[in-house]
Order: structure tokens, then sequence, then C-alpha cells
């Protein structure tokens, strides 16, 4: 029963997003739905953006071991990021009718920095499509039991066909049906758990002490280590392709702006349910083994509840992760052909050609991804890994370029180049603080002496 429901929704699925495919006409449509998504369609697809492996898996995980405090970089951070993008970028964005992230960097700083930039942009995705497929390969081999690299495999090849096919439309249609399924089966299966295990209130009040602590200790180290983990998601996602690509989607400034608060609200909130079935399972069931913490809640789900509950759980899961892996496989591939080889070619493309690069982007980040998510299976240290890489690089550009009339193209590329490279001396020698903290201070640094110094001695 459970199979054949994962086959019909996988079914389901690949027609929502040929259907969609029939409104790409060009480049636009394939890469930002034309601009013309409603205020439902572009909150839910913003929603949509990070509920997935790291939220249901990794972060539930986390918290099963560590409490609320583990959790601070997602889905807190999530939400934040939402928020700032929706309070100070979106208006400004929107309305420079951009295509991607890629050409903010062109316009304000020049094509070698865009060239620099979007580098930086298109490259951190591969970790994080992969920490996708991890999770689809995982939910693949525990109802089926195929090997979680098989699993991963048969998800990349889905999702890929109907992002390759439908672009952005397909992402949006999809997601905006995948949201519905992921807030009413994660609602009903909370409530179901609730009942079953004496009530919410029996449930927390079961809890180990501290498991609900959310601010650091009045110390030095902690504090830092603590606004780190917000700035993981919370800033490091701000310059993202991905975030960019659905607010520009929206219908209009007001829609992109408000869907950006409405996605943060939502994300906070949906995302706390797993947290809350994860000590619903444990409590139910105090003896599980957390040797194998990111599989103990999909197992328990599986070996000790109803099919309705199996089917509204993997249901939920299916859908969180497939438009997150969608998502991330566009963005990558949008900025990779606009930014990086668009530009590198000697004849100009039409817009069919370069429509055409884009979708054999797709595929070929798709091919890298799943050869990683076959190698590795962390799902929250790839997350994380690729939020940082943009935090340290292309934070202080983004928001300096917006932000401070002086900012300039030697700045922008000193500030991503050291930035970098700080990141990967403390990653080196592990000092034992969270590396993108002096990364990321570096980085405002030389965007800043550099736009000084090069506008004095230019």
């Amino acid at each position: 029963m459970l199979l054949a429901f994962i086959i019909f929704y996988l079914a389901f699925t690949i027609a929502i997003g040929y259907w969609a495919s029939r409104k790409v006409k060009n480049t636009g449509d394939f890469m930002l739905a034309g601009r013309s998504l409603p205020l439902p369609l572009s909150a839910a697809a913003l929603f949509a953006i990070w509920f997935g492996s790291e939220t249901v898996f990794g972060a539930s995980a986390e918290f099963l071991k560590g409490g609320l405090y583990s959790v601070i970089e997602d889905p807190f951070g999530g939400a934040l990021c939402l928020l700032l993008f929706g309070l100070f970028f979106a208006r400004k964005l929107y309305k420079m009718n951009l295509l991607t992230l890629g050409d903010f960097f062109e316009v304000r700083y020049g094509k070698r920095t865009e060239l620099i930039a979007s580098f930086f942009l298109a490259v951190p995705y591969v970790g994080y499509i992969a920490a996708q497929l991890v999770a689809l390969g995982l939910i693949l081999n525990i109802i089926t039991g195929i090997d979680v690299w098989q699993g991963a495999i048969l998800a990349a090849s889905i999702v890929t066909f109907y992002t390759f096919i439908g672009g952005m439309w397909a992402i949006s249609v999809t997601d905006f049906f995948q949201s519905i399924v992921i807030i009413f089966g994660l609602l009903i299966l909370s409530v179901i758990l609730a009942n079953k295990s004496g009530g919410a209130l029996a449930v927390l009040s079961t809890m180990p002490a501290g498991t609900f602590r959310f601010f650091p200790k009045p110390e030095f180290k902690p504090i830092v280590l603590w606004l780190s983990a917000w700035s993981v998601l919370g800033l490091g996602s701000l310059p993202s392709q991905d975030i960019f690509q659905r607010v520009m989607s929206s219908g209009s400034v007001k829609v992109a702006v408000r869907s950006c608060l409405i996605a943060a609200g939502m994300y906070l909130t949906i995302a706390l349910l797993p947290l809350f079935i994860a000590i619903c399972v444990r409590h139910l069931y105090p003896d599980f083994s957390q040797s194998e913490a990111q599989l103990a809640l999909p197992r328990m789900v599986l070996a000790h509840t109803n099919i309705f509950m199996q089917v509204l759980f993997f249901g939920s899961l299916l859908s969180a992760i497939m438009s997150t892996t969608s998502s991330a496989l566009l963005a990558s591939a949008a900025i990779f052909s606009e930014n990086l080889i668009r530009p590198l070619m000697k004849e100009r493309l039409s817009d069919k050609q370069l429509l055409l690069v884009t979708r054999l982007c797709v595929l070929s980040f798709s091919i890298i991804a799943t050869v990683m998510a076959c190698l590795r299976s962390d799902i929250y240290e790839l997350v994380g890994e690729s939020s940082i890489l943009s935090l340290v690089s292309l934070f202080a550009p983004m928001v300096l370029g917006m932000y401070w009339q002086r900012a300039n193209s030697m700045g922008a590329f000193l500030s991503m180049a050291t930035g970098m490279l700080t990141w990967v001396v403390f990653e080196i020698y592990e000092t034992g603080w969270p590396s993108l903290l002096p990364a990321t201070l570096v980085s405002f640094a030389a965007m800043i002496l550099g736009s000084l110094y090069w506008k004095k001695h230019k």
C-alpha cells in the first residue's frame, strides 16, 4: 500500500511538471515563470525553499541530540533569511528587472565581478542538492529496501525530469501542491502522535532539562557561536539564486515582499512540527536507538504506525525534499548558463539557445550532485557547508553594493577573494572558533578598504 502510494505520488508530480511545462515559451518563463506568480504560488515556493531534508531529517536528529539550542541554524536561521530578504532586498532587486542574481553583480560591479560572483553562487548548490538526494535515497531505502545510492539516483532522475521540462513554472505549481501536502500531513501526524502520547503537555513535560534552552550562556564564546549559527542560513543564504529566483518570479513588487514575510512565518511554525513529531516518537518508544539519528524518525513511523500515518509522513517528506531539490537545480543552472556560459561565448546566444543551455545545465548539476550524494551522507553538514560558502564570499559585496554608493568592483573582488581564503585557512587550522566569523569580517573589511583605496587612487 505504501509503496503503491509512493509510485502514484511520484507519477502525479511528474504529470504536474509536464502540464506546467506548456507555459514555458522562453528563458524568462523557464527561469522566472514570466514574473507572473500570484501571492499563494509565490509564498508557497519561498516556504518550500529549505523545507527539505535538513528540516525533517537533519534538524529533528540534531534536536533529539542537543535540544532547541542545536537547531538555531535551521529552522530559525532560515526564517530570519526570508524575513530579511523581504524587508531589505526584495523591493530593490525586483525593480531592477534582473534574470539572475549574477546579473546584479554585473550591473553593479562589471563583467569580471559577475563571473567570479556567479562561480561562488553556482558551486555551493552541488552540496545542497546532494543533501536532498541523500534524503530521498534514505526514504526509498526505508520503504523499498534498495540501497541509498540507488534511491538517490532514482529520485534525481524524477526531479531532474520535471525541472528540465518545466523550469520555474513546474517548480512553482508542484511547490504549491507539495506545500499543502506538507502542512496537512505534518499537522495531522502531530495531532495523532500527541493524542497517542497523552497530549502535547505530557510529551513536553518529560523532556530532559535544557531541551528548550534557546539563548546562550552570558559568555563571549557561547554568544559568538550562537550568532554564528544564526548567520549560516540567516545571512549566508541572502546572496542565493534560489531565493532571488522565487522572489523575482512574483507578479508584482508587493507580491514579492509579502510572499517573503508570509513564507518566513510559515517556515518558522511548520518547521517546528518535525521537531515535535521527533519528541513524540521518543516519548512513545524511549528505547529506540539514536545511533543512526537521521533514520530514527522515519523508521519508527514505519515500524509503529498504521498505513494512514505512514502515507501522511512519507508524503510530507517526499513533498518537502523534492520541492527543495528542484529549486536548487534550477537556481544553479540559471546562474551557470546566464552568467558563466553566455558571457564567455564568442557569438551571442539567442533566447532559444540559452534555454537549451540552461536545461543542459540542469542535467549537468544533477549528475554532479548525484555522484556526491552517493559518496557522502551527512545531510545537516552538506547544507551548512553550502550556505557558509555564500556567506564568506558574497554577502558583503551584495549588501554594500545595494546600500553603499562607494562600493566598487575592486572592493567586491577583494571581498570575495579574501573572505574565501580566510575561511579556508581557519578550516585547515581548526582554531575552535567558527571559521565563518573571521571570514565574514575580513570580507567586509576588504570590501570597504578596497573600495575606498581604489576610488582614491584610480
